[in-house]
């Protein structure tokens, strides 16, 4: 354990500045002593507000400073596993922003290298971490669900794109839409409290239907703006999933739904719901979850200077990034074939 671990920050945009750093900046376990951008004004700024010594243009010259114990990865989705690798390989622990890579072999190959490099890799999952998904984590490790054996979950926008003609919208950066922007959130959870059963096959459909409706004039829309899918996992359980950046619909909604062999869960737009029987009678419950003291980006990160300080064990492990990965990368696999994928 050490008194001051020292960060390294690649990325100086947006994700880092409003839901990474001031998770960093207020640990006291964490010193940053660096940060890099291509844009080198934007790291430059951010180093000037808050005392950091080190700005960098080029990432692989913070990755040859020894004095970094970790590195947080805050850049365009295509970049992560590259630099991930990199910093591994050059002893650094690995927090990344979600998802974790844009293909499921760049995801196997991160996942290859923290083992082999012993070093500590984890993405953020941020939605594990509010006070409804740990409640019902609990709840669930309880054996109060019983046998969950299928669900459906999703995030549906009305309007909601992000970055139009950036590279959000650029499938050679991004990787893709909102299945890989949004799903990786509710899968991920759905996944979890099911206990991670390990995915066998996907089938999906991806859709492009506003880039043109909204008359596109700069930039790069070749991503989906909705895709919908359904996953079978080795145990038998199934999964339902839906995301979309823009849906002619009545309500915007992020959820997930349950159903155990004892009782079933509804998680809608922040609100939680159980539903089973107790002495013959069905019943529903609510349960009065507390406030949010800190940001879920925040707990995800103090989770894991926690792990690199040895005094908890990871929620979540490399390898539930490659199941997550596969499972996307096949989804956009069975739309461009229109049929059932085996993973």
């Amino acid at each position: 354990m050490k008194e001051k671990l020292k960060l390294g920050v690649i990325g100086a945009g947006g994700i880092f500045r409003h839901a990474h750093a001031p998770a960093w900046l207020s640990h006291p376990e964490i010193e940053i002593v660096a940060i890099s951008d291509p844009v080198v004004e934007a790291a430059a700024a951010f180093a000037k507000e808050h005392g950091i010594p080190q700005v960098f243009k080029d990432y692989h010259d913070l990755l040859a400073q020894e004095e970094i114990d970790v590195v947080d990865i805050c850049t365009p989705n295509s970049l992560h596993s590259e630099i991930a690798i990199a910093a591994l390989k050059a002893g650094k622990h690995v927090f990344c922003e979600k998802p974790d890579a844009v293909n499921a072999e760049e995801a196997k190959k991160m996942a290859r290298t923290a083992g082999e490099t012993g070093k500590r890799l984890m993405v953020m999952r941020n939605n594990r971490f509010n006070p409804a998904s740990q409640f019902m984590k609990k709840y669930v490790d309880a054996g109060h669900m019983g046998d969950i054996y299928t669900g459906r979950c999703g995030w549906i926008r009305r309007r909601g794109i992000p970055g139009r003609g950036g590279w959000f919208t650029t499938k050679e950066l991004s990787g893709g839409g909102p299945l890989i922007d949004l799903g990786v959130h509710f899968i991920d959870v759905a996944m979890w409290l099911m206990g991670n059963p390990r995915p066998v096959a996907v089938v999906g459909a991806t859709y492009n239907k506003f880039a043109s409706a909204d008359e596109l004039e700069t930039g790069t829309f070749d991503v989906e703006d909705l895709a919908s899918g359904f996953i079978r996992f080795e145990n038998g359980a199934t999964l339902q999933i839906e995301f979309s950046w823009a849906s002619n619909v009545e309500e915007e909604m992020n959820f997930y739904e349950l159903r155990g062999t004892k009782s079933g869960v509804h998680f809608k737009n922040g609100e939680l719901k159980i539903f089973s029987e107790i002495e013959g009678t069905l019943v529903d419950i609510i349960p009065r979850l507390p406030e949010h003291k800190i940001s879920d980006h925040t707990s995800n990160i103090n989770h894991f200077v926690n792990v690199l300080q040895g005094r908890e064990e990871p929620i979540l492990t490399p390898e539930h990034g490659v199941h997550m990965i596969e499972i996307l990368t096949a989804i956009y696999e069975s739309a461009r074939l229109g049929r059932e994928v085996l993973l």
